[in-house]
């Protein structure tokens, strides 16, 4: 019977409510929608359950920092989660090179290395800023680069079109799981990109430090390099001020093979962690701070 009424009803009613906000959204001028989005998530997010979590992860992270810069931090995260919420709906409008005023694009070179280098390769961000930016930063370049994202599938599929739209021309997306390994590991074998982030928890992933304790990672990135050779490549999104963002792409990684495929991929995925975990720290109040990253004590 709740199965029933979630599939005929509740999930209904709610994707009405998101399509009929994003439409609405879409209207606004992308600067002004997102300041609105910034407000309404500062007023309302200290008020809900996952508020505390965030909090407990600031307080752990950085033990350092006193009560009123970890509240300062909490306040610019959700700033920050309500801006990317209501930028969402402009997106498919956005072609990044066509506005340099409100992107700033660093290390574009990477991009043409990878289009240009003859084998696949990977693009991996955080949840920072808007991450949502990360695709389109490779495939609108010039010329462009298709990749494939990974995503998680909502659980109300009537909201599903809001993701495809979201993606760029000629860029797929491909859901997490058994089915999107494989489809992933299909398109990099026919010498094709992918787009991951790769902070977020996985529950069967393996342990590796993240602010100074084990955090269960996904080790799929580094199985894929080590297995199709390909070159892993760090993106950061930074939020300069209000609807404005640095995209910065850095040199790939260095990965090296040995005979112990376990100690090779918790090397790989050791450092980047490190690496987020340095993204993190220069712009703590861009980062998720919502999900459980780390296992209860």
């Amino acid at each position: 019977m709740r199965a029933t009424i979630q599939k005929y009803i509740s999930h209904p009613f709610q994707a009405a409510v998101v399509h009929t906000v994003f439409f609405l959204v879409a209207l606004i001028p992308l600067d002004l929608a997102s300041a609105l989005g910034g407000w309404v998530a500062r007023t309302f997010g200290p008020l809900t359950k996952v508020n505390k979590l965030a909090k407990d992860n600031l307080e752990r992270a950085f033990p350092e920092k006193s009560a009123e810069e970890i509240q300062q931090i909490l306040t610019g995260v959700w700033d920050n989660i309500g801006r990317t919420a209501f930028e969402i709906p402009h997106i498919p409008k956005i072609n990044i090179y066509d506005q340099p005023d409100r992107f700033e694009i660093i290390g574009e070179e990477y991009i043409n290395l990878l289009r240009d280098d003859g084998i696949c390769g990977i693009f991996f961000s955080a949840h920072l800023a808007n991450w949502e930016f990360l695709p389109r930063s490779v495939a609108q370049a010039t010329p462009p680069l298709p990749v494939d994202l990974i995503y998680r599938a909502p659980d109300n599929p009537w909201v599903g079109s809001i993701f495809e739209k979201r993606n760029p021309e000629g860029c797929g997306l491909i859901p997490k799981g058994i089915k999107g390994a494989r489809m992933s590991m299909d398109h990099l074998k026919k010498g094709g990109h992918l787009a991951l982030l790769v902070d977020q928890k996985m529950n069967d992933g393996i342990a590796v430090p993240f602010f100074g304790r084990d955090a269960m990672t996904a080790p799929a990135m580094a199985q894929f390099a080590l297995r199709y050779k390909c070159p892993l490549v760090p993106v950061r999104i930074v939020r300069t001020k209000g609807a404005n963002f640095k995209i910065i792409f850095t040199a790939p990684l260095d990965v090296t093979e040995t005979d112990n495929r376990k100690d090779d991929i918790l090397k790989i995925m050791t450092e980047v962690n490190q690496v987020i975990e340095g993204w993190v720290r220069e712009h703590p109040d861009q980062w998720l701070w919502l999900h459980r990253r780390w296992p209860k004590d």
